[in-house]
């Protein structure tokens, strides 16, 4: 485990200039390709020490304050979308970065998005509000997703999702007690994910450690009867 360890911290420590090619061809960096042959032992390290991978969910039902769907996000191609259209599915709102040790999720996330189809909707957020993990423009995340991970999902525009004036709107919701009902915690790193249920609740958190694919959240969406 020591060893794996320092694998991981070492490759977090490869330096940003590793990382340059990315905007010019969308194929993956040396550091992204360390990053993603060590991201299942990244996941086994936090599950065995607790980091990051915390589910946060209402003690009792909460209502909204203010409608989800009545909100907008920008896509990565500048069209606006409204939340309204998926009203009636689930919704899981992750706010995402090419370049950080979470983002071999990508992958996962897909194989979601194609297992429950039928229920549910997720839209990627990217951000470059931790440790700068997100540098690229609209246009290289889009490429990158696509080449890289098979993205298929809707992506946003690149926004901030911490708190702050230039919050997006959709993560000021999730992350306002006073407008979702019971949640104050902003993303805590990329790969946070919200969990919204059709009518516009908004139903558990998972820190960045929790797997896509983890029992813990496809259990909600079973519980809306079979993929």
């Amino acid at each position: 485990m020591k060893k794996t360890a320092w694998l991981i911290i070492a490759a977090a420590a490869i330096p940003s200039w590793l990382a340059v090619d990315t905007c010019n061809n969308n194929e993956m960096t040396t550091r992204q390709q360390i990053l993603k042959k060590l991201y299942p032992a990244l996941t086994g390290i936090t599950r065995m020490t607790g980091s990051k991978n915390a589910i946060h969910r209402p003690e009792t039902p909460a209502t909204p304050k203010a409608s989800f769907h009545d909100l907008s996000m920008t896509l990565i191609t500048g069209e606006a979308q409204p939340m309204g259209e998926w009203q009636g599915k689930m919704v899981l709102l992750v706010n995402t970065a090419s370049d950080c040790g979470y983002t071999a999720q990508y992958e996962q996330l897909q194989q979601l998005q194609d297992q429950y189809r039928d229920r549910l909707v997720i839209l990627g957020f990217p951000a470059n509000d931790f440790k700068q993990q997100e540098k690229g423009s609209n246009a290289d995340i889009a490429s990158f997703c696509k080449r890289n991970y098979g993205v298929a999902f809707p992506l946003a525009s690149k926004s901030q999702v911490v708190k702050g004036p230039q919050q997006n709107p959709v993560f000021q919701w999730l992350s306002e007690r006073r407008l979702n009902g019971w949640n104050d915690r902003p993303p805590i790193w990329n790969f946070t994910k919200y969990l919204v249920d059709g009518t516009g609740s908004l139903m558990a958190v998972f820190e960045p450690s929790v797997d896509p694919l983890d029992p813990a959240l496809t259990s909600l969406l079973d519980a809306k009867g079979p993929a």
